[in-house]
């Protein structure tokens, strides 16, 4: 049987209301979906908290002391967590399961940030936010694929780059409480909102109730009948005939059946086929560009951005990273709406040369600031970053995830996003670490780095990302092997051309 577009499948017969808020069944699946998207929230709070903290007084004079290194490397600290978790999470949840993954992750989030508050010193803060940076690592992993896996193809498209979108949400969360706690006195200005960690994590555990396992974890562990009973409770209201349900359980036991008879398959697999490379290159690349395009200056180290601009008050300071933060939130879902009305390309693409454009406007106002003493031109900077913003949150944001998850097969997508997540942590250290010591020398300066990079993206995503609008997951995976079929035809042809030369 062929495979099935997304847009095929939703116009099969399906015993669901087409207005998912009236059907039962996929009230409670989206219900469970939306508390998973918490692990987006949980490290959207998490990346904001340490921005938001080194506005609060209470918390400068706890990190006094500090060089510029060490103070970049306790920020960097919870990224370094995630860099060393995910290739474990990806056997984790291969292993043992997508809705374990999201438990283990969880826990561990809680019982770091109690650990944080109960001891309040420099390096057990350090240790503490490796340890959430490790479980955020493990929860990220599992929960966008059980979304992916488990959402109904007529909103899995729609709920995939939602996932990413709620990191606002933790960020907003992030940034409003540590606001509320300006005007409180002593320690507990910053040990409230690091306690405030665990809301995410325990709305993820509730989640959990709402939802089954995998389908398609369940199939590749040959568990047939009980994806089958799954995909009828949740995509039909438990009508294990229904059409739309068979032709989706078909599509799922012909692909991952094919795919090494349920076998996982080894990281060297990114290397068995041209498809294979393109996949891999394209999660490296994505994971990268989540922190190199500008915004993890902007977003790590606003605080002494806008002092550098002229803006030092710390309510002033407080009050635009809300205000930038609700932005983000409601462009990001946005984006992951206008991600599957327009298609992932054109989204990647726009986005990238409007950032491009945007980048060197900050650039250019924040030197006639700092050269010239131009105050308009340092205030002017400020809606810039709105605006940069923008462009990131249509497509960066909502597709992070999403595009990875969605372009590489059941047996590699655990390991593919794993990939992905370690270059972004990856950069993302190297971010952090490195910024407070290169702003502080460079100062305006160091945007030019990154206004290049984006020439570089722009010009990567061009030529390596192919658009998936519109199609399965399965069909998805069939981009990609075409494009090596044709290859290897094309090849052929060539051969039997100088075959018959010779032969002549």
């Amino acid at each position: 049987m062929a495979p099935a577009t997304d847009s095929e499948l939703t116009v099969l017969p399906n015993n669901t209301n087409k207005t998912w808020v009236k059907d039962k069944g996929l009230r409670k699946l989206n219900l469970g979906i939306g508390l998973i998207f918490c692990s987006a929230a949980t490290s959207g709070y998490n990346a904001s908290l340490i921005n938001g903290l080194l506005v609060l007084p209470e918390f400068r004079a706890l990190m006094a002391g500090l060089s510029p290194k060490l103070l970049g490397l306790v920020i960097a600290s919870a990224s370094l967590g995630a860099i060393m978790s995910y290739t474990p999470a990806s056997y984790i949840v291969d292993i043992l399961g997508r809705k374990t993954g999201i438990a283990i992750g969880s826990i561990l989030t809680i019982c770091g940030a109690v650990i944080q508050v109960a001891v309040p010193k420099q390096w057990a803060f350090f240790g503490t936010r490796v340890l959430v940076g490790v479980a955020m690592g493990v929860s990220q992993t599992a929960a966008p694929l059980l979304a992916t896996e488990i959402a109904h193809p007529r909103q899995r498209q729609t709920a995939t780059a939602l996932y990413n979108s709620t990191w606002c949400a933790g960020s907003i969360t992030s940034a409003a409480v540590t606001f509320a706690t300006l005007s409180v006195s002593g320690s507990w200005s910053w040990r409230i909102a690091s306690l405030l960690q665990i809301f995410y994590p325990i709305a993820q555990l509730i989640g959990l109730l709402f939802l089954p396992e995998s389908p398609r974890w369940l199939v590749s562990k040959n568990r047939k009948d009980e994806a089958l009973d799954i995909l009828a409770r949740y995509h039909a209201n438990g009508k294990a005939d229904d059409e739309l349900v068979q032709h989706e359980f078909q599509q799922i036991c012909s692909s991952i059946g094919a795919d090494a008879d349920f076998k996982p398959r080894p990281w060297s697999s990114f290397f068995s086929s041209r498809g294979d490379i393109h996949r891999l290159a394209i999660c490296i690349l994505v994971g990268f560009m989540q922190e190199w395009a500008g915004n993890g200056i902007i977003t790590y180290y606003l605080s002494p951005i806008l002092t550098s601009i002229g803006i030092s008050n710390s309510r002033d300071q407080a009050a635009v990273n809300v205000s930038l933060q609700a932005w983000n939130l409601c462009l990001s879902a946005a984006g992951a709406v206008a991600s599957e009305r327009y298609g992932r390309r054109i989204l990647w693409l726009l986005a990238t040369g409007v950032m491009l454009f945007f980048l060197s406007i900050i650039t250019i106002f924040a030197s006639l600031f700092t050269e010239r003493h131009i105050t308009p031109a340092g205030i002017a900077v400020v809606p810039m970053f709105f605006l940069f913003f923008s462009a990131f949150d249509i497509a960066y944001a909502p597709l992070f995830i999403a595009y990875p998850a969605e372009i590489l097969p059941f047996q590699l997508r655990a390991k593919g996003l794993a990939i992905t997540l370690t270059m972004d942590s990856v950069a993302c250290f190297f971010n952090q670490y490195v910024n407070p010591v290169a702003f502080t020398a460079l100062q305006w300066r160091y945007y030019i780095v990154y206004v290049g990079c984006l020439v570089v993206f722009f010009i990567l995503v061009y030529f390596l990302f192919p658009e998936t609008k519109g199609r399965s997951l399965e069909e998805v995976s069939m981009i990609f092997e075409r494009k090596q079929v044709l290859e290897e035809k094309r090849v052929a042809v060539d051969s039997e051309k100088k075959g018959g030369i010779f032969a002549v």
